[in-house]
């Protein structure tokens, strides 16, 4: 989805997207993470879940090769060591099998896909697909507490009402993109359900709990799984 135009667009353009922004530079600080977590990336097989290929692209480190699954849109490759797959990520081993790719993977990534897909049930579906795909994970995703909403960059819009944040959602400049309808921006709010400390313990017990700082606050968290310590 394409961002807003005019002030607010550019505005939100200079905080997160822009090169040497703070979501540019938390963007490139996760990189580091991920490599310090799995110093041997580049010779492993990886499954994105919830990513793009264009993210794989722009990556520093090119893995031996990559499947990458997206529900919606995980974009083309010619490349035959980058393959998009389009398919549900809490039935993941079901989507590649179908789609005629592998199902098991040295290390799986996702990225701010957790809090997307529906609830709790849907979250330990998509927890069980990451234990049973491969034996190390990296799993991201944006902390509740944080004040800022990092989806529509708006404080304290988690704990808000989902009336009152269907309305906000339908008219904040700073949202990532405008939802045409009210019916959409409910289902724009509904699709979002941040999670805090505890619930990614639950479904990733054992693994590692970084905590990603902004200003000294937690704005994310991340899952780490057979990763250096």
């Amino acid at each position: 989805m394409a961002a807003n135009g005019g002030v607010a667009g550019r505005l939100r353009h200079t905080l997160v997207d822009a090169p040497g922004s703070a979501g540019a530079r938390m963007r490139a600080r996760r990189w580091e993470l991920l490599e310090q977590a799995f110093p041997d990336l580049a010779t492993m097989s990886v499954l994105d879940l919830g990513g793009t290929v264009e993210w794989w692209r722009r990556a520093p480190v090119s893995p031996k090769d990559v499947t990458v699954l997206n529900l919606f849109e995980p974009g083309d490759s010619a490349d035959p060591s980058l393959l998009p797959v389009t398919g549900d990520a809490c039935r993941a081993r079901e989507a590649l099998a179908a789609a005629g790719a592998q199902t098991s993977y040295d290390l799986v990534v996702s990225n701010s896909l957790l809090e997307h897909v529906g609830g709790h049930a849907q979250r330990a579906a998509l927890a069980r697909e990451v234990h049973a795909l491969a034996p190390r994970h990296w799993v991201q995703t944006p902390y509740r507490y944080f004040p800022l909403e990092p989806h529509w960059l708006f404080p304290g819009l988690q704990f808000m009402p989902m009336a009152a944040r269907a309305r906000l959602a339908a008219r904040w400049p700073l949202a990532h993109s405008r939802p045409e309808t009210p019916e959409a921006a409910m289902s724009e709010v509904q699709w979002t359900e941040l999670v805090g400390i505890a619930e990614l313990k639950a479904y990733f017990p054992g693994s590692a709990i970084h905590h990603e700082r902004v200003a000294g606050l937690t704005k994310s968290l991340v899952a780490v799984g057979g990763g250096a310590r």
